[in-house]
């Protein structure tokens, strides 16, 4: 069983994986990079999308609807950040039945992550640096912070996105924690997305998704533009020392949204150490 991909992303759209693939049952995940100029032009179809900004500038065209009831709109990022080391990020939200164009300000690169939509959810919206929310995590030597860039409050069917940024040779998801049961309040079956970079981007950290029963007991070494696909399983990671990790995570669930969670009950006593 190989949840990781590994990228090498070239000018266009670059899949990392379709619903259906990984186990991942609700989530199709890609790379968009344009080079300063040119355009993309692409239809969400009966897919809801959200595009995080990694890096650059861009303008978007899109119309939502059918016939005279069709509602066209543009926007314009022209202070994005350089990469996700530098500010915080852009995310541009298509609901489904969505016709788009991205037309490239400067050299641009947006990660693209979509989910099946069965009903009308939130109109077209660019959601800007200062409508995400930082959060720190942790302590000791498994700090960090995230920005939530999309959760509950946002009307999506099935995905909460956000991203991590891990201090030299730190931990982040741990204690090891799940969400593939369905049990709330104490925790919420959602499938999740890791897509990673490093500063400087020759770094590099560890993944590993496991179950306590050994049914799964994986370890990845992920460099920049990995992606590793996590549908049930414990999932914490580690990043070498010298170098910074950002991830980007995307979760996607079926019967509600949010960061809840169960963490493994070996290591659990951790967090209250």
């Amino acid at each position: 069983m190989n949840l990781k991909i590994e990228l090498r992303p070239t000018q266009g759209y670059n899949k990392v994986f379709d619903v259906g693939e990984y186990g991942m049952k609700l989530t199709r995940f890609g790379l968009l990079k344009l080079a300063k100029g040119t355009f993309y032009e692409g239809f969400t179809g009966e897919n809801e999308v959200a595009f995080v900004l990694l890096g650059g500038n861009f303008a978007a065209a899109f119309k939502h609807g059918d016939g005279c009831i069709a509602i066209a709109d543009e926007c314009e990022v022209r202070d994005g950040r350089a990469s996700p080391f530098t500010g915080k990020p852009h995310c541009l939200y298509l609901p489904r039945r969505t016709t788009y164009s991205i037309t490239a300000i400067s050299d641009v690169e947006l990660a693209c992550n979509e989910s099946p939509a069965t009903r009308e959810t939130a109109k077209p919206t660019l959601i800007r640096p200062e409508d995400t929310r930082h959060i720190a995590l942790g302590r000791d030597n498994w700090t960090r912070t995230s920005e939530i860039i999309l959760d509950e409050k946002f009307d999506s069917e099935h995905l909460y996105i956000g991203e991590g940024m891990i201090p030299s040779g730190n931990w982040s998801g741990y204690p090891s924690h799940r969400h593939d049961v369905n049990d709330p309040p104490r925790e919420l079956d959602m499938e999740e997305t890791y897509f990673y970079l490093f500063d400087p981007p020759q770094g590099f950290g560890f993944q590993s998704v496991y179950k306590p029963d050994g049914s799964m007991n994986e370890a990845y070494r992920v460099q920049s533009y990995d992606t590793v696909a996590i549908a049930e399983g414990y999932h914490p990671l580690v990043g070498a020392p010298g170098y910074q990790m950002y991830y980007l995570w995307t979760m996607a669930g079926a019967q509600g949204r949010g960061l809840v969670s169960s963490m493994d009950p070996a290591h659990a006593w951790v967090k209250n150490s």
